[in-house]
């Protein structure tokens, strides 16, 4: 068994793995034992044949890639790489993320000093080293109403600063799901990422369910990385409506059915008066108008390739 199993998915940005990889293998200390799996998501056969070329030809020898024929998405991609893990803990690394120190040994050490946290994450910078916000507050009607400035305001214990520097372990409700180390045995008891969400709070559920069972998130500043936000997946209207439909099943699956009608028609009529101005908005509204349903996702759009 390894300490460590790191997965890693692929999509069309073979050479953002690659550069992942590489800082991984360069970073971590060489007597810690672990593994890499990379899940190809269905890339276009070209993307996907420079990276096999280079799995093959690395020289990390746990490093296993894995290809599936339907892009499955953000948490199930991870889920399909999951299988393969053989580690007392498990890292999901997004691929536009580089390393900027020892990260698996520092959260490891971490996470380690207390059966309690499940979960922990490092700090993350912009290409050109500005501090990025490494963390956020679960999804709550309150959230969306008011805006994380005004609860960290009016409630600092409970919503720490998500812009604040610190130095020191943070407990909060969630990190990033660019890079999210966890206790497999922890990640075991909660089923893992919930594959109904195709893109988009898969971290926000994880960790509230981790909650549910007693478990805490911790931010841990000494482990740093880069991370090239949003250089795996492009911005579009389309994107943005998996966003909402993602936020809507988070409230209804951990806040119920009331909850979910509320900030269903709150949205409906902010995206009304929007679609004034920005017309763009149209096609989210109408996903809005239909009750934003998993039907709608990204994931029921996506088609089984043949693999060469």
């Amino acid at each position: 068994m390894f300490d460590i199993a790191a997965i890693i998915i692929n999509y069309n940005s073979s050479k953002l793995t690659q550069e992942c990889i590489d800082s991984i293998v360069e970073k971590t200390a060489t007597n810690l034992n672990y593994q890499i799996i990379v899940v190809d998501n269905c890339s276009q056969i070209a993307d996907y044949k420079l990276l096999e070329e280079f799995c093959k030809s690395h020289s990390f020898k746990n490093l296993q890639l894995v290809r599936s024929k339907i892009n499955t998405g953000f948490g199930a991609g991870n889920m399909a790489g999951y299988q393969y893990a053989n580690a007392k803990y498990v890292a999901f690394v997004n691929n536009d993320t580089l390393f900027l120190n020892d990260c698996f040994s520092i959260l490891k050490t971490a996470i380690e000093k207390d059966n309690a946290i499940a979960m922990v994450g490092g700090q993350s910078f912009t290409e050109t080293g500005k501090r990025m916000v490494a963390f956020d507050h679960f999804a709550s009607i309150s959230k969306e109403l008011f805006g994380r400035d005004f609860l960290e305001k009016v409630n600092p214990k409970k919503y720490p600063k998500r812009k604040f520097e610190y130095t020191n372990p943070q407990k909060v409700n969630y990190v990033q799901g660019s890079f999210m180390f966890t206790r497999t045995e922890d990640f075991n008891e909660v089923g893992g990422f919930d594959t109904n969400l195709f893109l988009y709070y898969e971290e926000t559920d994880l960790c509230m369910r981790l909650e549910k069972i007693g478990k805490s998130c911790y931010l841990i500043p000494e482990a740093q990385y880069v991370h090239y936000h949003g250089a795996s997946t492009p911005q579009s209207i389309t994107i943005k409506t998996e966003l909402k439909i993602s936020l809507l099943y988070i409230i209804r699956k951990h806040y119920g059915y009331l909850s979910y009608w509320f900030l269903l028609n709150y949205l409906r009529i902010n995206y009304i008066f929007s679609t004034l101005f920005k017309p763009k908005y149209w096609y989210l509204l109408k996903v809005l108008l239909a009750g934003a349903p998993l039907s709608k996702s990204l994931k029921t759009k996506q088609k089984i390739v043949e693999l060469e």
